[in-house]
């Protein structure tokens, strides 16, 4: 089973060559990696070049945004599996890729699987700040969703249903999780353990400005797929079970 990594970058030279080593480092050798790169002026090619070995594609050109680019990697990949991981994360250990195929492996109808994320420091990955217990599965509207960084997708689902939807900026992923686990009922398994370090700091979560406007976007990815929630109390549920699910270490 080959499974495809992408990962997508912006001027990220200051944390990717981090992404690339855990990726090397990976004891699952039936790997296909691509890059996206989206015209970095820093050094995030230079540093690319350096893991010619394990990258194989490398495209670096112009592009709409984060999820245009997710979208572009999804497109050029063959794997039956894929993931996504970001140039600013990294794989908790060397085994992360293995037990994902694992899972699939023994489960030939399994769509899709998701597990724990560690948020880490920016300046250190090794100092972990909150863990993100995704836990079973559970309605959407009730506040939950996995933690896209470990949701692993056979390709055949994407070609069924659909990319990122690149009219949300700031919640295409959650859309699209809504968009395969919920209104088309794909079938997911959940690693009960940390998968990926992500470090704080992602876009979504920038200012208040942008987690009420994701949230927005959230409430109008429920309408766009037809699933009915309450627009009053969806916020809180989405809020109120962060401070059980970001558990302090």
């Amino acid at each position: 089973m080959k499974i495809s990594i992408i990962t997508v970058s912006y001027n990220s030279e200051n944390t990717i060559e981090t992404t690339f080593k855990s990726v090397l480092m990976q004891t699952y050798s039936n790997i296909e990696y691509i890059v996206i790169d989206g015209g970095s002026t820093d050094n995030t090619l230079k540093i690319a070049k350096k893991y010619s070995g394990i990258i194989t594609q490398l495209v670096s050109e112009q592009d709409y945004g984060l999820y245009d680019a997710m979208n572009k990697g999804i497109s050029l990949a063959t794997g039956d599996v894929i993931g996504l991981i970001n140039s600013d994360d990294l794989f908790c250990d060397k085994d992360a890729l293995n037990k994902i195929a694992k899972i699939f492996k023994k489960n030939k109808n399994l769509d899709s699987v998701y597990a724990d994320l560690f948020y880490v420091s920016q300046q250190d990955v090794n100092k972990i700040s909150r863990r993100w217990v995704s836990g079973i599965q559970r309605k959407f509207k009730y506040g939950w969703h996995p933690a896209h960084p470990t949701f692993y997708i056979k390709k055949t689902i994407y070609d069924r249903f659909g990319l990122f939807d690149l009219s949300f900026r700031l919640a295409a992923d959650f859309e699209i999780m809504l968009r395969f686990l919920e209104k088309h009922n794909i079938s997911t398994a959940y690693l009960k353990e940390p998968l990926v370090k992500m470090r704080l700091g992602g876009e979504s979560n920038k200012s208040f400005k942008n987690i009420y406007y994701q949230n927005i976007e959230c409430l109008r990815a429920f309408d766009k797929n037809g699933i009915k929630v309450s627009k009053f109390f969806y916020p809180f549920f989405r809020i109120i079970p962060k401070f059980f699910q970001f558990k302090k270490l």
